[in-house]
């Protein structure tokens, strides 16, 4: 009998345990808190679409709390889905967010900027970040309108950054040092990576996907791209909180992101030079990086796009 109750009481809490994380996942909106080293967390985002459900937060966020108040890289894709990782931040702190970086022009970057400033912070970027937000803006709101829907998008007001710099700008906030660096064109062209160099951790932004095939638009260079990683990788990080994914050494990053680039740069390259039409681009063997999600569904967009980019090169 004791057996059969304990038994019992085991598969009870065992119940409880995953209904209890279920019911956190979905009051996060598919967000999840991961601390990265003392003080410095990345929120990490799914993988797929924009939703309802992910009120545009389809990415990985980051923050650093210090003793004057908390940074955060890349506001959210919505005002509401801003005030979800600000419920994030308070799990781990009281302190206000003082200072939110944009790394990018891409919606999830910069879209939750109003809420953080209506909440007192002030707002940082590239200038080339605001100005592919400015030319993109309209048609991010478009889209995040039918993915997201009117309901997830309300109180999202299209808000750009009180401070720009163009390559570089350095800041210390409670004693933390941060350093900014532009080195975009690559996913956007204003991508920017966050260093701690005191930590040796990077927030790279859309210069790094971990787990998940990285997406080469109209708006990206791929040759830059790989310059850009380059300059991350003379960092030598400890670790990379990625703009999709968990975080992640520096050889994870060059397997997922680098990797890709130069395989798809080569193998786009040959297939050019023996004379292949982008009509046929799609036949393009793509199939050592299979295990990335969302493979098939961006495969053949990013090669008839490297193709485009490099009959200009």
């Amino acid at each position: 009998m004791l057996i059969g109750r304990t038994l019992h009481t085991l598969l009870w809490l065992s119940a409880a345990l995953i209904a209890g994380v279920a019911q956190a996942a979905e009051s996060n909106h598919g967000l999840h808190l991961q601390k990265v080293a003392e003080q410095v967390y990345a929120v990490v985002g799914p993988y797929g679409n924009r939703s309802p459900e992910n009120l545009g937060n389809n990415a990985t966020f980051g923050f650093v709390v210090t003793p004057s108040g908390v940074v955060l890289i890349d506001s959210g894709g919505s005002y509401q889905g801003a005030a979800v990782i600000d419920q994030l931040i308070r799990q781990v702190t009281e302190q206000p967010v003082k200072v939110v970086i944009n790394s990018g022009g891409q919606d999830h970057r910069w879209l939750g900027n109003g809420y953080f400033k209506a909440h007192g912070a002030r707002i940082i970027a590239s200038a080339a970040a605001v100005a592919d937000q400015q030319a993109r803006q309209q048609d991010q709101l478009i889209v995040l309108g039918n993915l997201v829907g009117a309901a997830g998008m309300a109180g999202t007001e299209p808000l750009h950054a009180d401070e720009t710099f163009d390559e570089q700008q350095h800041f210390t906030l409670g004693g933390v040092a941060f350093e900014l660096r532009k080195v975009g064109p690559a996913h956007t062209p204003g991508d920017s990576l966050v260093w701690l160099p005191e930590q040796r951790i990077a927030f790279s932004g859309d210069v790094v996907y971990i787990g998940r095939l990285l997406g080469v638009m109209d708006h990206s260079n791929s040759r830059h791209w790989l310059e850009a990683f380059d300059t991350l990788a003379a960092l030598e990080p400890v670790t990379i909180i990625p703009g999709h994914g968990a975080p992640a050494d520096l050889a994870s990053a060059r397997a997922d992101t680098q990797d890709y680039l130069l395989f798809l740069r080569e193998t786009v390259g040959k297939f050019m030079a023996d004379g292949g039409s982008i009509t046929d681009i799609g036949t393009l063997d793509q199939a050592r990086f299979s295990r990335l999600v969302d493979y098939d569904t961006l495969k053949g967009r990013n090669a008839q796009q490297v193709f485009q980019e490099m009959e200009w090169e």
